[in-house]
């Protein structure tokens, strides 16, 4: 069997610091100290857990790298598995095309027993890992299906965008969110769908809080929560919603609905300041009044390895 490369991709395992000298913890609730301080040591020993089962398989090289100090496209692996939840697989995401697969190893579950324990005193949820394939106990066995072919990695979309015709160079897997850059001012724009650079709808004009773009993959995360649908993961369509419109009078039926994988959506921005925030808040744009924002599913897809 040929040599494999592999890309250990982490999620820090100090993201959650306690008793800093210098002053008093925020955490007052002890049962919420001892649950962060659990996370935080459940994910380290998921960390080490996966660098023993690489270190056993003689036919895999590989190397670990935090995904804080991810800054260039990822080249020349066989496979990336990142280590922590969904967002270290977003972040990953973005330094990818459609060449190298990636598998999500989600490294602190939530436990229903405990959410519901504590759901008096606090959120206790964890990591949802929706696009994680593996968890500590399954990884190995999903790593050698995957070594030997019985595991297939599926084609994910991604939304591709472009500002006045320049394209940018981040896709997004789970939304695209354009917005002004205060979350109190209204965002003024207009769009419509089109097909082949052609108009196959009516133009939109909006007031609101901004517009949400998701693919099938991110359907199930804030576009769900606002009163989205979920869509089929493989599903080539995209989804918007615009947030909390003014007035919309008739158009109401045009604020919700899809991008066909042969539309695009064309958006003109006439607020002073807005931002294309890109799968979080980590990865943005900044756009001015008179900008043009086109969005579409023709970006390269992701090869992810699904639950």
């Amino acid at each position: 069997m040929a040599r494999r490369r592999l890309l250990l991709l982490l999620k820090p395992f100090d993201v959650f610091q306690f008793g800093q000298s210098g002053g008093a913890s925020p955490i007052t609730v002890p049962q919420a100290f001892r649950y962060l301080d659990n996370r935080r040591k459940v994910h380290k020993d998921a960390i080490n857990f996966c660098q023993d089962i690489l270190r056993k398989k003689s036919n895999i090289d590989w190397e670990p790298i935090l995904r804080t100090n991810l800054s260039q496209p990822i080249r020349n692996f066989d496979l990336v598995v990142t280590v922590g939840g969904d967002g270290t697989l977003l972040q990953a995401s973005h330094f990818l095309d459609d060449s190298i697969p990636i598998l999500g190893v989600n490294s602190d579950p939530t436990q229903v027993k405990e959410v519901e324990k504590f759901s008096n005193e606090f959120d206790a949820t964890r990591s949802t890992g929706y696009l994680c394939a593996a968890t500590v106990q399954s990884f190995e066995q999903v790593l050698d299906d995957i070594l030997a072919g019985q595991k297939l990695p599926s084609n994910l979309s991604r939304i591709s965008l472009s500002v006045n015709s320049q394209p940018l160079s981040s896709y997004a897997l789970n939304d695209v969110l354009i917005a002004d850059p205060c979350p109190a001012t209204v965002s003024r724009f207009s769009f419509r769908i089109q097909r082949d650079g052609e108009s196959c709808g009516p133009l939109v004009n909006c007031r609101s809080s901004g517009l949400r773009v998701s693919t099938a993959a991110g359907s199930t995360a804030a576009m769900l929560s606002a009163g989205g649908f979920a869509m089929p993961v493989l599903s080539e369509d995209l989804q918007y919603m615009v947030r909390e419109p003014i007035s919309p009078g008739a158009a109401i039926r045009l604020m919700h609905g899809i991008i066909k994988s042969d539309q695009s959506m064309k958006a003109s921005w006439f607020s002073k300041k807005g931002v294309i925030y890109i799968d979080g808040s980590h990865v943005f744009h900044s756009i001015q009044h008179g900008d043009s924002i086109e969005m579409s599913s023709k970006a390269p897809s992701l090869k992810v390895f699904l639950p």
